[in-house]
């Protein structure tokens, strides 16, 4: 499948190259959803947008390893070849007049996809776990994962990755204490040296969703996907770096907000998207709120007089206080319609190709706001841009798309 299978009509022109922030990529987990983020990278590329930092959790975690783990022409290739290995080709050419037609294919494409597994991704438990459970926490799932570990050494060069020519950061859960922690190729231990030499079991590690997928162990820990505790990195992000000024684009596959639900199973797809979007905005007003607070102790150190200005504790207040400008780009996968509580898990081929394209599109209404990538204005140090439904209609409209926001 050539290029022009997975891409939208005529890119438009690139847009102004944004100001000397540090470029950062932030991918949230979402399953078979993950295929919006490599088109929305594919859209970035085409914007000359270069990240110095990837980070991801969970399906998140595999295209930022693809992402970081490959030379930036090879890329584009490498996230294809990802998914189409891993979406089901149809046999037939559905013929699909409606959304309950499509909502049957696809709960019949996730059907398929629980019986016979993902190719290179996971395969089906042989003796079934529910028969023949195991005590091996490795092996404790539905699912085994081992598939994903050839692929990984495939389509990512590790050493790349650990040489840190682009910042590497993903997710996991230990098991054991229940703590976020990130795989991090810059991070050091108190002696200077690296404290992780990334390879494909840190990726697995962060992909690893009970009870569909088993723990995977890193070292003498034992981890479970990211997504757990938070499926998206922007926190640890923002907390990592209070220096350099940051542009990040950050994609998000599942959305805190949507319609009241109608049927049972929009109740059980509004619930999904609830717990894995992570209060993401709340979160996002948190940080918000803390470079408000930051500021507006600066601008009062600003105003004592220059006797107290000396004093230990204002010092400290002036040191910590100190911050970059942060701008954030909002993008976030709208469920169409006919998508149901499945749709995480639904690797079609023409969901793949679909959600591609709507990363692109979604990517191209950004770029129009030219205004988004100027420094934070009017004594501002971070912000945050969303599509809105003005930005869909005045693109021809937002047909077949949910009510979420």
């Amino acid at each position: 499948m050539d290029s022009s299978d997975h891409s939208t009509t005529d890119a438009p022109e690139p847009a102004k190259a944004p100001d000397k922030s540090r470029r950062v990529l932030v991918l949230q987990g979402g399953g078979a959803l993950g295929s919006y983020q490599s088109g929305a990278y594919q859209a970035l590329c085409h914007h000359d947008f270069e990240p110095e930092w990837v980070a991801g959790i969970s399906i998140g975690a595999i295209n930022a390893a693809i992402i970081a783990g490959n030379p930036r022409e090879k890329r584009i290739g490498r996230l294809k070849e990802f998914w189409e290995m891993a979406s089901a080709p149809v046999p037939w050419k559905p013929t699909l007049s409606g959304d309950r037609a499509h909502t049957a294919f696809d709960n019949a494409s996730a059907a398929m996809i629980m019986a016979f597994g993902v190719p290179g991704f996971f395969t089906p438990r042989f003796p079934p776990a529910q028969i023949f459970p195991s005590s091996n926490l490795t092996s404790m799932s539905y699912y085994d994962t081992t598939p994903l570990r050839a692929t990984l050494l495939r389509l990512v060069d590790f050493d790349r990755i650990n040489a840190a020519t682009t910042r590497f950061s993903v997710g996991a859960v230990n098991v054991a204490t229940g703590n976020l922690e990130y795989f991090d190729n810059t991070t050091r231990n108190d002696d200077g040296s690296k404290k992780w030499t990334i390879g494909p079991e840190h990726i697995m590690a962060s992909a690893a969703l009970p009870p569909g997928f088993p723990a995977v162990q890193v070292g003498e820990d034992f981890y479970w996907d990211g997504g757990i505790a938070s499926n998206t990195p922007l926190d640890y992000v923002l907390q990592e770096e209070t220096r350099e000024d940051l542009l990040i684009f950050q994609i998000d596959l599942f959305s805190a907000r949507g319609p009241l639900p109608a049927t049972l199973l929009d109740a059980a797809e509004r619930e999904k998207d609830i717990r894995f979007s992570s209060r993401t905005r709340m979160n996002t007003d948190k940080n918000k709120t803390v470079h408000n607070a930051r500021k507006a102790v600066r601008d009062l150190i600003g105003k004592l007089p220059e006797e107290l200005k000396n004093d230990p504790s204002v010092i400290f207040l002036n040191e910590a206080a100190k911050e970059n400008t942060v701008t954030v780009v909002h993008l976030i996968y709208r469920s169409k319609l006919y998508e149901s509580s499945s749709k995480d898990y639904n690797f079609s081929r023409l969901n793949m190709i679909d959600h591609w394209q709507s990363g692109e599109r979604d990517v191209g209404l950004a770029m129009r706001h030219t205004e988004w990538f100027e420094r934070p204005q009017n004594g501002e140090t971070m912000v945050t841009h969303d599509l809105t439904a003005a930005d869909y209609e005045a693109a021809g409209g937002i047909s077949n798309l949910n009510r979420s926001t």
